[in-house]
């Protein structure tokens, strides 16, 4: 029987190499996964490019990493609530390859189907296609490294004819992900927001190692309930039902904002 089942996360990631391309599901914080990054920072792996959503927040998710300047290259669509991110960046310390959500989406999702490239309208018209977003500063207000223009191209869809920019599909070395459930065959199971982006970097990486809140018997799984089959996925921990997990704001509904009564002194 195959067994994709590894012991510890420090075991699952223990040769991910310097330099190594992870791709890192999560959707703002939902759904990191959290042990795997952790073990990865204990064991120092540094000069990572990485793909995905977003980069945490300065003291969760991949912002652990980031803190610890562990990251040489960021490819995400949303870079807000991480004030280390800003600093690097714009000082020179970070590269950022800033893309469209539904373009970052695909472009992982392609890459884990085999198809190296597709066309799509999202970017046309701006400097996503014609080149120039600064991808690296030079610390002193300058841009070191801006974005390539891409193939922009006419097709007629439904009758009409309009312009497509062409975006390369990704393909990492790795891939990091969390699930509610698995199996030790590495079918897997997501919650909620957390299937967001998990499944598409689970996909894109040439490996895939995913941590699991509940590892169960192979056929336990209804088939009909699997959201990513195991195919995509090489190795699997368990870290329980109980792992922290974080909500970037906390906020209530005006109605109960009202209800509550304001606190003495304040």
């Amino acid at each position: 029987m195959i067994d994709k089942t590894y012991a510890s996360a420090t075991e699952a990631v223990a040769d991910i190499p310097d330099g190594a391309s992870l791709a890192v599901g999560g959707f703002g914080l939902s759904g990191n996964p959290i042990a795997l990054i952790e073990a990865l920072l204990a064991q120092g792996t540094s000069d990572l490019s990485i793909v995905s959503n977003n980069c945490g927040v300065d003291d969760w998710g991949l912002g652990i990493l980031l803190n610890a300047k562990r990251i040489r290259k960021m490819t995400s669509s949303y870079v807000g609530e991480n004030k280390e991110f800003e600093r690097q960046f714009l000082s020179g310390e970070l590269e950022l390859e800033l893309t469209p959500q539904g373009t970052l989406a695909e472009k992982l999702r392609a890459g884990g189907s085999g198809v190296g490239a597709f066309y799509t309208q999202t970017g046309v018209g701006t400097q996503v296609a014609e080149g120039g977003l600064p991808r690296r500063y030079d610390g002193q207000g300058g841009v070191a490294v801006a974005s390539p223009v891409k193939d922009v191209r006419t097709f007629a869809v439904t009758g009409v004819e309009r312009d497509y920019v062409l975006e390369e599909a990704i393909v990492t070395d790795f891939a990091l992900v969390h699930a509610l459930k698995g199996d030790r065959h590495g079918n897997l199971i997501f919650n909620k927001a957390a299937r967001n982006f998990n499944p598409l970097a689970a996909m894109a990486g040439k490996v895939c190692i995913a941590q699991v809140e509940q590892l169960v018997e192979p056929g336990e799984l209804d088939p009909d309930q699997v959201h990513l089959p195991g195919i995509y996925v090489h190795r699997i921990i368990e870290v329980g039902t109980d792992i922290e997990k974080r909500i970037e704001r906390r906020t209530v509904s005006a109605e109960q904002a009202a209800s509550r009564p304001m606190p003495e002194g304040a």
